[in-house]
């Protein structure tokens, strides 16, 4: 036990270390410097008390904006890329020659960096739509970068098509560990392909939803690289996000302690929902 004990420590010491050193004090350096007026250059950082929380919630009008965008935002691309994700795991397990193939073309995507899967989209939407819808006559795939909702939309196509492979391969492990015992008794038992799924395949994939979902939900209440590169915000910040506006606020706006008072609330949001969705997803788990 003490030879444990040592090695134990050995391990998880400099772990342990580098989380209090990286993520721990500079939170609470944070939560500190959200009741303080600070630009970020000098070391003159004032105590105002909660007077940065009040300006949010009563005069910063493109905050409520932000948030609620970023909220939308995270409830559509929760939805498509869980949902994308599963039906590509229910394809490439099915025992398909060109398995393997698809498993890594549908990965691919998730392996490139925001900024640059952003500047792609980017092309894609402003050369290819509006040369598509030129040459169709189509008004709704010109300047689809130019207003809100098709801006809208187009980070969530963004955000799906990067994120669903990821959440494929969690998807594959879950489907790959349902005993065949099972699917054989249904199908003997007279169950089509419709009932095993909703029977037997979701109810037993359930943990992974659990996983994808908190993943995703994450992510994207914290996307900044693919906000930036693909729309920076625009038209006229409408599609500008919680991350972005944070970033603005500090390095733009060299405000820096109203910023870190939109983080603290930014973090006590997403942490928030993050409990309360894994409390009830593993909930149901337990009842199923």
């Amino acid at each position: 036990m003490k030879n444990s004990k040592g090695w134990f420590s050995i391990f998880v010491g400099p772990i342990l270390f580098a989380f209090i050193v990286v993520v721990i004090i500079p939170m609470f350096m944070g939560i500190y410097y959200s009741f303080t007026s600070w630009n970020g250059i000098n070391n003159n950082a004032t105590w105002i008390g909660l007077k940065n929380y009040v300006e949010i919630f009563t005069e910063d009008k493109e905050f409520s904006h932000v948030f609620l965008f970023t909220g939308k935002f995270a409830i559509v691309s929760v939805i498509s890329i869980n949902l994308i994700g599963f039906l590509l795991a229910l394809l490439v397990t099915r025992g398909l020659k060109v398995s393997n193939f698809l498993r890594s073309a549908f990965f691919l995507p998730n392996l490139i960096g925001g900024l640059i899967l952003g500047f792609i989209w980017q092309f894609i939407f402003t050369k290819g739509f509006d040369a598509l819808g030129a040459k169709l006559g189509i008004d709704f795939l010109r300047g689809w970068l130019s207003n809100t909702q098709t801006g809208f939309w187009g980070l969530v196509i963004l955000m799906s098509w990067q994120m669903a492979g990821y959440m494929m391969v969690i998807y594959i492990a879950a489907l790959q560990n349902i005993p065949d015992s099972l699917l054989e008794a249904a199908e003997i038992d007279g169950a089509g392909s419709f009932q095993k799924l909703i029977h037997i395949t979701i109810p037993l994939v359930a943990p992974a939803f659990t996983i994808g979902v908190f993943l995703t939900l994450s992510n994207s209440f914290k996307l900044y690289d693919q906000n930036l590169s693909l729309t920076n915000g625009g038209p006229y910040n409408s599609t500008q996000m919680l991350a972005m506006n944070i970033y603005n606020t500090a390095f733009k706006f060299n405000d820096f302690g109203l910023a870190q008072a939109k983080a603290v609330i930014f973090l006590i949001t997403v942490a928030a929902i993050s409990i309360t969705q894994i409390y009830y997803s593993k909930k149901r788990e337990v009842e199923m």
